[in-house]
């Protein structure tokens, strides 16, 4: 796991999009890995240390509506 400090007002799901890559998906496991990390509030104050696990395995599987 890797550990990152909040930026000045930034919410977890800014931090998602910027440690993985945009995807916002990882919201959950990041508040999961972080008890206590929403009780902070929506803007996390400076500094704020943030554990963020590893990305979760998603299907990239096309789904094609028309088969």
């Amino acid at each position: 796991m890797i550990r990152v400090l909040a930026r000045q007002g930034e919410t977890v799901d800014q931090i998602a999009a910027r440690c993985y890559d945009g995807d916002t998906g990882m919201v959950s496991a990041i508040l999961e890995a972080n008890p206590g990390l929403a009780t902070l509030g929506p803007a996390l104050p400076h500094g704020t240390p943030v554990i963020l696990p590893p990305r979760r395995a998603t299907a990239k599987t096309p789904i094609s509506l028309w088969d």
